[in-house]
């Protein structure tokens, strides 16, 4: 099944030509079937890049999904056109206050490392988004910024600033391969990691309940699940397009801002060259591997969501 998109939406023709499955609201109410209903909290700037990122790995599952955009309420975009803001976006007490529920969340990062969480304009509105999804969403992904955010808000966990940008393509590793998300990964491959900040891995084992399925030796921590909170958090970025390192590497050396090749990323390190894409297979795995077990273990009735586990599993 396609990804249901509004027709307007650019990752709505963007994704067709790349052949993915999109459909638009007319053709999708036709089938009878109830759709997974998965929200995208969008804290990027470049919002309709990263709209784009998460609906190809999303879209790519065999089953209906039915993708919601949301946004901060007070946060004024100044990367995006208002008009696509208004036209596709909704802000997040617009949603709580109609009390629906969604099957899935996904909560992206933001360019925002350096500043202590208590200091970000809108960290008082997010952290109601956090205790919201207790009640209101089956499963929550927090990607980079988001996840540290969530982490943070659930089991203090803090994060902390690096010497040097991490900035690049790592070697990661499986840390637990009966974990269903990791289903069909390999032992070892790369992720697209670009921030200023890490989690430590002792104090992620200090939290009761948080279980780290994916790290690297360079990089630390970087898929961990938290059971209890029905979700995952991942630190780094595979959801990145091929040249997504590129832009932000063309854009600081640009601008003058003292930046280094991001490792493992150009053929030979050699900025001139283009960049290879080694993680997208893995990328398709494990949003692949989420929302099926969205799909397995969401209650049927979304009235349900936030009441009772319905793992057919258990």
């Amino acid at each position: 099944m396609p990804i249901r998109l509004p027709t307007s939406l650019p990752a709505f023709s963007i994704l067709k030509r790349e052949g993915v499955q999109v459909m638009g609201a007319d053709a999708a109410d036709r089938q009878d079937i109830r759709p997974l209903r998965i929200g995208l909290l969008n804290l990027m700037p470049k919002k309709i890049q990263t709209e784009t990122q998460f609906a190809r790995l999303i879209g790519a599952s065999p089953l209906q999904v039915e993708l919601s955009l949301i946004r901060m309420t007070d946060h004024e975009s100044r990367n995006t056109a208002s008009e696509h803001m208004e036209a596709f976006y909704r802000p997040f007490a617009e949603v709580a206050a109609t009390g629906e529920k969604f099957d899935g969340l996904i909560i992206t990062g933001a360019p925002i490392e350096h500043l202590p969480f208590e200091a970000v304009t809108y960290w008082d509105e997010l952290q109601r988004v956090f205790d919201w999804t207790r009640t209101h969403v089956h499963s929550t992904f927090g990607v980079c910024w988001g996840g540290m955010a969530m982490i943070n808000h659930f089991h203090g966990v803090q994060k902390h600033v690096l010497d040097a940008k991490a900035f690049g393509c790592f070697q990661h590793r499986v840390l637990d391969a009966a974990s269903p998300y990791l289903r069909g990964f390999s032992d070892d491959f790369v992720i697209p990691v670009s921030r200023w900040t890490e989690m430590k891995q002792a104090e992620i084992d200090a939290a009761p309940g948080l279980k780290t399925l994916l790290a690297s030796d360079e990089v630390g921590p970087c898929l961990v699940e938290d059971a209890a909170h029905r979700a995952l958090y991942i630190f780094n970025h595979f959801e990145y397009d091929s040249d997504t390192l590129k832009q932000e590497y063309d854009r600081d050396a640009a601008n003058g801002t003292p930046v280094r090749v991001p490792r493992n990323y150009y053929p030979d390190d050699d900025p001139l060259r283009a960049p290879m894409n080694h993680w997208r297979s893995h990328a398709h795995l494990l949003y692949g591997n989420w929302v099926a077990e969205v799909y397995l273990t969401t209650p049927f009735d979304m009235d349900d969501i936030g009441q009772r586990s319905t793992d057919w599993r258990t």
